[in-house]
């Protein structure tokens, strides 16, 4: 931020409305280009990146509403961005928290939006049929190799993706103190990375839930390729079917299709299916304080999606005597997991095309990119929950098991 702004006069309406709109997000790094060529910045420091609209139309568009034209321009080539995207993106969510205000129409828009993006069960798999099955090859271009599409754990900043990948997934199950012998429920299993790894190296029994079609074909043949068919179950079936007891309850990513509305019922499911000596792990992306998840993301890559503050979680288990044992906070694991995945998802650039088209390359690159920029600037935070019965006493006195090898 800089609040040196520059005094120049603009030669055109649209010009002096850009400027208006930098100012009002606190003079950003960063200059705009209207499609004549006229330039727009009021920063006095190099800009980070420069933002160029290739028409008026495409400039007015983004004037009467920036945080959902933004995604919507760029991704389709009206908007075209040089220098650091992630950091461009960064700043103006670091400057947008107190410097700007959206208009009334754009408020009363996304109420509408949160009516129509209820998560009921028959809404809750046309949303995750919408993210989740693009295709098992298309995540594979840019995923590490076991699959894992949630925070990574770098227990070191030279580590690699599939060393953080496994280490988060063994500090999943540190943290739950897993024993041989014990069952498991999961709900939302992914590709099945984690539900594989419980039952390789710490000799557990699973059932993992999920309603991707894509992934579970994809977990069950890992399963039957590994020999491990009968340890670990993939069923097909919404987190709320979920019957049985079972020693742990682990949710890695799972949460933020949940919907704020569900929580209670989460909070239901977990005391009755969870053993009266049990514990259990939620892994979310969540944030500071309550606020609206970004329409853009709703409409184009997360339908249903909603994110958390701690207060709200609380919701799952306060009412039901669950006891919070341990929170962790990620949120630079995932920044760092971001890079990795944008790197790859660069480097598989022209396949990604091929598969698609233009229009989805530039939508995944900005919500990469994106959020990236959300969990640097802590606009986003990544949370670990661990919590347990009321009636458990069989618990570490120390959290030095956490951080065994």
């Amino acid at each position: 931020m800089n609040t040196n702004a520059i005094p120049t006069v603009r030669s055109s309406l649209e010009a002096r409305l850009l400027s208006s709109l930098l100012r009002s997000l606190g003079n950003p790094s960063v200059s705009m280009e209207l499609h004549d060529g006229e330039v727009v910045s009021t920063c006095e420091a190099k800009p980070l990146a420069n933002i160029k609209f290739g028409s008026s139309g495409g400039l007015w568009k983004f004037l009467l509403d920036p945080p959902m034209q933004f995604g919507e321009l760029y991704s389709a080539g009206e908007l075209q961005v040089t220098g650091d995207l992630i950091g461009l993106l960064a700043e103006v969510f670091r400057v947008r928290k107190t410097n700007f205000a959206e208009s009334t129409l754009v408020n009363a828009v996304a109420r509408l939006m949160d009516l129509t993006q209820t998560n009921t069960l028959s809404r809750s798999r046309k949303n995750i049929h919408h993210h989740y099955d693009l295709g098992n090859e298309f995540y594979r271009l840019w995923l590490d190799s076991s699959m894992s599409y949630t925070c990574a754990y770098f227990e070191s900043p030279s580590s690699t993706l599939e060393q953080a990948q496994l280490a988060k997934m063994r500090h999943v199950c540190r943290k739950l103190d897993l024993k041989s012998g014990e069952s498991v429920v999961e709900a939302g299993c992914g590709w099945g990375s984690l539900a594989l790894l419980m039952v390789k190296e710490y000799g557990v029994k699973v059932r993992a839930f999920n309603i991707s079609k894509e992934q579970l074909a994809y977990a069950r043949d890992a399963a039957n390729r590994q020999g491990l068919s009968k340890q670990v179950e993939f069923v097909e079936d919404d987190y709320r079917n979920i019957t049985g007891h079972y020693d742990a309850f682990v949710s890695v990513g799972m949460l933020e299709h949940v919907g704020f509305d569900n929580y209670s019922d989460l909070g239901r499911l977990v005391a009755r299916t969870v053993q009266p000596k049990g514990r259990g792990l939620i892994h979310t992306i969540g944030r500071n304080s309550p606020q609206r998840i970004s329409r853009w993301i709703l409409k184009r890559i997360f339908p249903g999606a909603e994110i958390p503050s701690l207060q709200q979680m609380m919701n799952i288990f306060e009412p039901f005597d669950l006891s919070v044992l341990d929170v962790e906070n990620l949120r630079l694991h995932y920044a760092l997991t971001l890079e990795h995945w944008l790197a790859a998802f660069e480097r598989s650039s022209e396949l990604v095309l091929k598969q698609f088209d233009e229009y989805f390359r530039r939508m995944w690159r900005l919500y990469l990119a994106g959020s990236c920029a959300a969990f640097r600037a802590g606009e986003m935070q990544l949370f670990q929950v661990l919590f347990a019965t009321a009636a458990n006493n069989e618990l570490s006195l120390t959290r030095a098991r956490l951080y065994r090898t």
